[in-house]
C-alpha cells in the first residue's frame, strides 16, 4: 500500500487519525389520541372534524403554492424561506434552522438526517462530535467544506423528542421539508450524493422506515437521474467503529462515480 493511501485510511479513522473523542447522544419518543362522542357530543365532534378537514385542505393548498414557489427560487431566497419556514411543528423549537453548507456547485452533496443539538446552536451542518468525523471522511476524498462538496440534511430544523433528546424525524416533517432538499439538489446538480445514514437513504429513496441500512449498501442507487450512494452516518459510527471500514467502500464508490472510473 502506497503511502498517499494510507493517509487516507488514517483519514478514515483505520489508523490514529479518526479517533472517538465524545459520546453521541439519540432519542426517540412518540405519541398520539384520539377520542369520540355520541349524540348532541357528537354533532360537536363532526363540526370539528369538518373544521379540521378544511383547515388540513388549506394548509396542503398552501404548501402546494410553496413547492411551486420553492421550484422557482435561487439560492439566497431560498435560504431565506428555510430559516422562516413553519411548514412542520419543528419550527417551535429550533434555535437556527440550517439550509446547508458549502459549495453550491459542488460534485458531490452529502446528506444527513437532520440537526442536532449543536446545530441548531450554530445553524450549521455537522459541527459536533459526528461533524468531525464526517471533515475526516471528506479529507479521506481529498474534500473539505467548501471544496466541491456540498453538505445538507433531510429536514432543516432539529427533531427533539419527549425526553428532550435528539430523534429521527416522522415521515410528516420529512415530506414538509423535502422540497426544500429538492430544490438544493436541483441548483446544485450534483455528480453524486452520499446519503448518511438509514433516515437519509429511505427518505430520498421513498422507503419505509423500517427498511435495514445493510441491505441498500454497496451499490449505486438513484435519485431523480443522480447516482446515491449510501453509507453510515458518522454519529453511528462513533458508536460502532467497525463499519469504518465499510464505509471506506463506499466512498470510494462515491470517488470513483465523481472521477467518471
Amino acid at each position: 500500500m502506497n503511502l498517499g493511501k494510507v493517509n487516507k485510511l488514517q483519514h478514515m479513522g483505520l489508523g490514529p487519525v479518526w479517533v472517538r473523542r465524545h459520546g453521541v447522544a439519540a432519542g426517540i419518543a412518540a405519541g398520539t389520541g384520539t377520542g369520540s362522542g355520541s349524540g348532541a357530543a357528537s354533532d360537536v365532534a363532526l363540526g370539528a372534524d369538518s373544521a379540521i378537514t378544511i383547515n388540513t385542505g388549506v394548509a396542503r393548498a398552501s404548501n402546494d403554492q410553496q413547492d411551486a414557489a420553492l421550484a422557482a427560487m435561487d439560492w439566497d431566497p431560498l435560504e431565506a424561506s428555510i430559516r422562516e419556514c413553519t411548514r412542520c411543528g419543528l419550527c417551535e423549537g429550533r434555535q437556527h434552522a440550517v439550509p446547508g453548507v458549502g459549495d453550491r456547485a459542488a460534485r458531490s452533496l452529502f446528506v444527513g438526517e437532520g440537526p442536532g443539538r449543536n446545530e441548531d446552536l450554530q445553524g450549521e451542518p455537522f459541527v459536533g462530535p459526528a461533524g468531525q468525523l464526517l471533515d475526516n471522511m471528506l479529507r479521506a476524498l481529498d474534500l473539505a467544506r467548501g471544496k466541491d462538496t456540498y453538505i445538507a440534511n433531510i429536514v432543516k430544523c432539529r427533531p427533539v423528542g419527549a425526553d428532550g433528546r435528539d430523534r429521527p424525524p416522522t415521515p410528516d416533517e420529512v415530506d414538509a421539508c423535502m422540497p426544500y432538499l429538492r430544490r438544493q439538489i436541483a441548483l446544485i446538480r450534483p455528480q453524486v450524493i452520499i446519503a448518511l445514514g438509514k433516515t437519509a437513504a429511505v427518505s430520498l429513496l421513498g422507503l419505509p422506515a423500517d427498511t435495514a441500512l445493510a441491505g441498500l449498501r454497496g451499490e449505486p442507487r438513484e435519485f431523480d437521474g443522480i447516482p446515491l450512494v449510501i453509507t453510515y452516518h458518522p454519529a453511528y459510527l462513533l458508536r460502532q467503529p467497525a463499519d469504518k471500514a465499510k464505509t471506506w467502500r463506499d466512498l470510494c464508490l462515491a470517488k470513483h462515480i465523481i472521477d467518471g472510473d
